[in-house]
């Protein structure tokens, strides 16, 4: 359900009743009502179309969203922009999520506090199955959290999203001493950025690249859903300056 509709639900003509409103609108009782927190299925939110496009477009969203967010000439303006950010967004209530997930998408990206994928791509709870580690490398309990999204979940694409700035493929770059975990950590990064690359930006979008090559070198059972054509993956870069993904 639409949160806009939702709210549109509250400005109804008087002559209807809330419950006969939803009925018209949306196929089912009105969020007042006894059990229409719950009829909504799992998968009501998944894009009717390509899954890669639906995440370009919410991304796209999220643009133009940061862009009037930052021209915005006062605190009120900015507050109205975040109010209404989301209004358009399918939106699971917390009785529907509880029965389980139907994500449509499976994100590997980094910890990093500045990529927040749900923002990045414009969704809600419960579209993105998402996976975060420093450096968004192709770790082995991230493939197998990868192989659980595709095989018990049904997610058909897969995104490793890379991003400017990246400190992790910096450390992997730079000469200053790490921990033992983080050497582990950095490794498959150093490997994956042939000599020669001049400049993080590269070696970000080399890193990304072979982490998402790594998914199926690692796990048959995702190299089986790419051949089968069930199944795509895609790596990409999320540029915090400009708030916009590209594809690499």
């Amino acid at each position: 359900m639409r949160r806009r509709d939702l709210l549109n639900l509250g400005a109804g003509t008087a002559a209807l009743s809330l419950a006969e409103l939803a009925w018209q609108r949306f196929g089912h009782p009105a969020l007042g009502a006894e059990k229409d927190a719950t009829v909504e299925p799992l998968g009501a939110c998944a894009p009717a179309g390509d899954p890669l496009q639906a995440l370009l477009d919410g991304n796209a969203r999220f643009v133009d969203f940061e862009s009037r967010y930052q021209q915005a000439s006062s605190q009120a303006a900015r507050q109205r922009l975040l109010a209404d950010y989301w209004q358009d967004n399918c939106h699971l209530v917390s009785a529907v999520l509880q029965k389980g997930q139907a994500p449509w998408a499976g994100i590997i990206t980094c910890a990093d506090s500045r990529v927040p994928p749900s923002w990045i791509f414009d969704v809600n709870p419960g579209q993105l199955f998402v996976v975060r580690s420093a450096g968004n490398t192709a770790f082995d309990d991230g493939v197998a959290s990868m192989e659980y999204a595709v095989a018990n979940l049904g997610v058909s694409l897969i995104m490793v999203l890379g991003h400017s700035g990246c400190g992790a493929v910096s450390a992997a770059l730079g000469d200053q001493p790490l921990t033992p975990l983080l050497e582990q950590l950095v490794q498959p990064i150093r490997a994956a950025v042939p000599r020669g690359v001049q400049g993080l930006a590269q070696a970000v979008e080399h890193n990304t690249r072979s982490a998402a090559e790594s998914l199926t070198v690692k796990s048959r059972l995702l190299a089986r859903g790419v051949e089968a054509g069930t199944l795509k993956i895609y790596g990409a870069v999320y540029d915090i300056a400009n708030s916009r993904v590209y594809l690499v």
